[in-house]
């Protein structure tokens, strides 16, 4: 059974940093891809940044709001994907979900963690 587990939330004055975990365990086949979701009370799940690899190469993709304050990273040996957050403002506080792509020979699973809470706030 395919696990996703998010670790690294907390509560952070605004212009402060975090770093968020995500480890996925229990999958064949090969990851394809993992990528951070958050959810804003009353708001819609948005992709906040994502890394695909293709093979030694690592795509990574971010949304507008967070480009040069976030980095994402992934440590293949270890299934784990870190996302870094500096210059954290009440917009940021959500709870933030890891989602991550497995590929095998039948085609493509995806998995969702439960979520870590973010909070922004002094």
């Amino acid at each position: 059974q395919v696990q996703v587990v998010e670790s690294g939330g907390g509560m952070v004055q605004p212009g402060g940093s975090l770093r968020l975990s995500c480890t996925a365990s229990g999958f064949t086949g090969d990851i394809a891809a993992m990528r951070w979701y958050r959810q804003a009370p009353g708001g819609m799940r948005e992709l906040v940044a994502g890394i695909t690899t293709r093979g030694v190469t690592k795509d990574t993709n971010y949304q507008d709001s967070v480009k040069g304050r976030f980095t994402i990273s992934m440590d293949n040996a270890k299934n784990t994907v870190h996302l870094e957050m500096s210059s954290l403002n009440s917009d940021d506080s959500a709870v933030y979900y890891c989602c991550v792509d497995t590929v095998t020979v039948w085609g493509t699973q995806t998995n969702w963690g439960q979520g870590t809470q973010v909070t922004v706030s002094s």
